[in-house]
């Protein structure tokens, strides 16, 4: 008897990865000499990291160094949702948040993705923040996978790989 396999479609990140790296950014920017007295900081604010600096540009090098402190910890940028710098006060903010789950709109363009291009025995249905996709056939859900690793909108990992 030949069952149905599937595998998962999520987006998740390390909550501990992502601590990691800001811990890591806040020993830079307190070590640089270039951040120094321009009130360069990055903290968490709830589940909101923010990040504050006495110019624009200096808010956008805090920013700079927090991104390239995820990608070094295999943290994809796509999942960080980034917002624009904005003057409060004598300084400027930016907040950012990391994106988890796949959002239900995302989620029915991944679907539109598999109904058009992924062999016609792949079906797939939403499930909450994830999706779950079924093929009679391993290879044709092998084929989707490499379909899906080319998405740019969400970081996508695919789980519970079953036969």
């Amino acid at each position: 008897m030949a069952g149905e396999s599937t595998f998962d479609v999520v987006s998740k990140v390390d909550k501990q990865e992502v601590a990691n790296a800001l811990n890591q950014s806040q020993k830079e920017i307190a070590q640089r000499y270039d951040f120094k007295g321009v009130g360069a900081e990055i903290d968490f604010s709830g589940e909101k990291i923010l990040m504050k600096a006495n110019s624009e540009d200096r808010v956008l090098a805090v920013l700079d160094v927090f991104q390239s402190k995820l990608i070094k910890r295999g943290i994809s940028l796509k999942s960080l949702d980034q917002g624009e710098p904005f003057p409060s006060g004598k300084e400027f903010r930016l907040e950012c948040s990391i994106k988890e789950g796949i959002a239900q709109d995302i989620a029915k363009k991944i679907n539109k993705i598999i109904r058009d291009e992924a062999p016609k025995s792949v079906k797939s249905q939403i499930q909450g923040d994830e999706l779950r996709v079924t093929s009679k056939s391993r290879d044709d859900l092998q084929e989707t996978m490499n379909i899906l690793k080319k998405f740019e909108e969400a970081d996508l990992q695919f789980v519970n790989f079953r036969s």
